[in-house]
């Protein structure tokens, strides 16, 4: 029969004691990243496995963490917090958290979910997506002292709770720079229905202040309207009927843009824009998000480090729980993928 792999084997395995191998699964971030991997190399290759019921028992944890599964779309905005579910699993499990899914249509589904969850489970914490301004379920957790980060910004008060966020307005005002600077001025934007979202604020506000600063009247260029391919579509027809239509539009997501490219492209012959734009000639068009599909059809897009933001969030999970002051909030920054459309 073979021999049992225990702390103690790890640990002379790896050249390290076994009080380090225990903070390597306990409290991966105080460990140096070349003892935290030698340790993790030989875990793998001995093939140890902690004792969860044990551990619990000694740290008072479960290790699990649950997050949203966002409503089904259209499919392609969906990838976006797909990709970041990837990340978060990816890096919770390498600091030894399993991360528990579910569903939810809003707010308050979410809150009667969390209380679902909390009875059953002896969940660690929550990651929240999708902030919104007059957010009930941060405050739902915050007075029952439930562990939470967020993927979002708290909009209603700077610094109540560890979060982490892309930069949406640094976004489109990229994507806006670079717009001007091949040559176009009357540039369109459409995204969604103010005041309602607050990311889409952001990404509005990114839009209008760039063509302001180049001394451009951004006045009629915007549009409003709810998320999708169709309604992109059908709000980008009406900018090119006007009496001065844009020459280029930003879009507050992939979803939108490709449905602005629709109608660009079913408006007149079509050729991907190439030189300054000529009244009349290919409109440009920039997405959001980055999203597969973009890339699948040559679209211009903003990028969002998502990757990057779930290994933030786990970070500021981890610094919570094991009750060390956290570097929150964190605002990553996004960059334009340049493609054939812009």
């Amino acid at each position: 029969m073979s021999q049992k792999v225990t702390i103690s084997t790890v640990a002379a395995h790896a050249r390290v004691s076994r009080q380090t191998v225990s903070n390597v699964l306990n409290a991966p971030h105080i460990v140096r990243e070349e003892t935290r991997l030698r340790v993790q190399e030989a875990i793998t290759e001995l093939g140890y496995r902690a004792n969860q019921a044990a551990r619990q028992m000694r740290t008072g944890r479960s290790r699990l963490i649950a997050v949203r599964i966002e409503p089904t779309r259209d499919g392609i905005n969906g990838s976006v917090l797909d990709r970041f579910l990837h990340g978060l699993t990816e890096t919770a499990e390498s600091a030894g958290y399993r991360v528990m899914l579910y569903t939810a249509t809003d707010a308050h589904q979410e809150i009667d979910a969390f209380d679902d969850l909390l009875g059953a489970y002896d969940l660690d914490a929550f990651v929240l997506t999708g902030t919104e301004r007059g957010d009930p379920r941060t405050a739902w957790l915050a007075g029952r002292n439930v562990p939470f980060v967020t993927f979002g910004r708290p909009w209603d008060a700077p610094d109540p709770h560890p979060w982490v966020d892309v930069d949406n307005a640094a976004g489109t005002a990229q994507a806006t720079r670079h717009l001007l600077a091949t040559g176009h001025r009357r540039i369109g934007y459409i995204g969604w229905p103010l005041p309602t979202s607050a990311v889409g604020g952001e990404r509005r506000s990114g839009w209008h202040e760039t063509l302001r600063e180049a001394g451009v009247d951004p006045g009629g260029l915007d549009r409003e309207t709810v998320d999708g391919i169709a309604e992109g579509e059908r709000t980008m027809r009406e900018l090119l009927a006007a009496a001065e239509p844009p020459t280029a539009v930003v879009c507050a997501s992939d979803s939108l843009a490709l449905g602005a490219l629709q109608a660009v492209r079913g408006s007149a012959a079509y050729a991907p824009p190439a030189g300054p734009p000529t009244p009349g000639g290919p409109v440009a068009v920039v997405g959001f998000d980055d999203t597969p599909v973009a890339a699948a059809v040559g679209l211009t897009s903003v990028s969002q480090p998502l990757g990057v933001a779930a290994a933030r969030c786990v970070d500021l999970l981890t610094g919570v729980l094991d009750g060390q002051p956290v570097d929150s909030p964190v605002l990553l920054q996004p960059s334009l993928v340049r493609r054939q459309t812009a």
